[in-house]
């Protein structure tokens, strides 16, 4: 208990040299004394410090009074936090350089060590009384909402933390493009022609999808990876291709989300929020069916040379140089006329159909095969399956 009293009074010794050359606040004169008194308040033990030494500041030489407008910024957080959905959040502050600068001179000035600068003081003090307020809990890792509050400018602004998720799509109609035209103005950046969308239009699989989960998350961009591709007249049948969606600043994080969302032709299935998105490339093979034509007329008994890409391995050259390979299995094929067929496989993802066809940088192909320059027409995925 004396060595406390030796502390305090070793403390209001040094207080009183203080404020003999600087007038500060209760809140900047308790945080240079709290931590190493093991307290919790520095308003409480700022306070009392002039209290006992019968002093009485003015304007704060290192905050000037920063600190009187906690209160307005708290009620600016809830402002612009009230139609966001969260559970945990951060607060991050800018202050004038020169708050910071005389700040560290008064330390330096009085060798005042292991103390929490005015910056951690009073993001301290704004996260506690919005906890307070809203009964949420800051979060440092990954939290809902990060606040920026800007004395400088007097401003506040807050991001959200991405909201991720993973679904099928099937695609019932031809003529329907994967991919969105980004916005002619931003290019994709987000402008307000485009309501801070990226895309201004939503005639594709991509535009329908972010539509649906803009007005359900009330989110400003999806950004979308997609397990492999199609031509807009492919369909996309079975129980659909998978995707992941990273939703960026969504006002909603747990929406309820049927297991059949209907839209138009397009139709997703069993939408729902995972963790993360995968951060390489995922495995997958296609089961697809492609309508081919050939040049030449072609018998039935040619048609069984197909068979030897059974189990067999595709070399796809890019124009990079760039060689992959691609593993054919479970091959059928069906005569159409005599100029025509369907050919059904199991592929490797990422094979391109129609060079395959027409042996464009690709061998084995189907055309060297069957001695007969052949094009794919149209190509239908019956089921993507991720591998791994």
């Amino acid at each position: 208990m004396r060595k406390n009293n030796k502390s305090f009074a070793d403390v209001l010794q040094l207080s009183q040299k203080i404020l003999k050359e600087y007038d500060l606040c209760d809140v900047c004169l308790g945080r240079l004394f709290a931590k190493n008194l093991g307290l919790v308040s520095n308003k409480k033990l700022g306070e009392k410090i002039h209290r006992i030494l019968k002093i009485k500041s003015a304007k704060c030489y290192v905050c000037k009074n920063i600190f009187d407008g906690v209160n307005s910024q708290v009620a600016k957080m809830l402002d612009v936090s009230s139609d966001y959905d969260f559970a945990t959040f951060l607060v991050g502050t800018k202050l004038k350089p020169s708050i910071l600068d005389r700040d560290d001179h008064m330390r330096s000035r009085f060798r005042l060590r292991g103390i929490d600068g005015i910056k951690t003081n009073i993001t301290r003090e704004l996260a506690k009384q919005f906890s307070h307020k809203t009964k949420k809990k800051v979060e440092s890792s990954e939290p809902d909402l990060t606040f920026m509050i800007n004395f400088k400018e007097d401003s506040c602004t807050l991001q959200t933390k991405p909201v991720f998720l993973w679904g099928r799509y099937t695609k019932s109609e031809r003529n329907i493009p994967q991919k969105q035209k980004p916005c002619s103005t931003c290019l994709g950046k987000g402008c307000v022609d485009c309501s801070h969308h990226g895309i201004s239009e939503f005639d594709s699989v991509e535009g329908l999808i972010s539509k649906y989960l803009f007005e359900k998350f009330e989110a400003l961009q999806a950004k979308i990876t997609w397990i492999g591709g199609e031509d807009s007249t492919s369909l996309v049948l079975g129980s659909g291709r998978p995707f992941f969606v990273k939703l960026l600043n969504p006002k909603k994080r747990h929406p309820r989300l049927p297991k059949k969302i209907k839209l138009g032709e397009i139709t997703i299935n069993n939408l729902k929020p995972i963790s993360k998105t995968p951060s390489g490339p995922v495995p997958f093979t296609s089961k697809v069916k492609l309508y081919i034509t050939c040049e030449n007329k072609i018998e039935q008994n040619i048609l069984s040379k197909l068979d030897q890409l059974e189990k067999n391995t595709i070399a796809v050259y890019e124009k990079s140089g760039r060689r992959t390979e691609k593993l054919i299995r479970n091959i059928q094929y069906k005569s159409i006329s005599d100029d025509s067929f369907y050919l059904s496989m199991i592929a490797g993802g990422g094979l391109p159909l129609k060079r395959f066809v027409s042996g464009d940088d690709t061998f084995p192909n189907i055309s060297d095969i069957l001695e007969n320059k052949c094009k794919c027409e149209t190509f239908d995925f019956e089921a993507v399956k991720i591998t791994h």
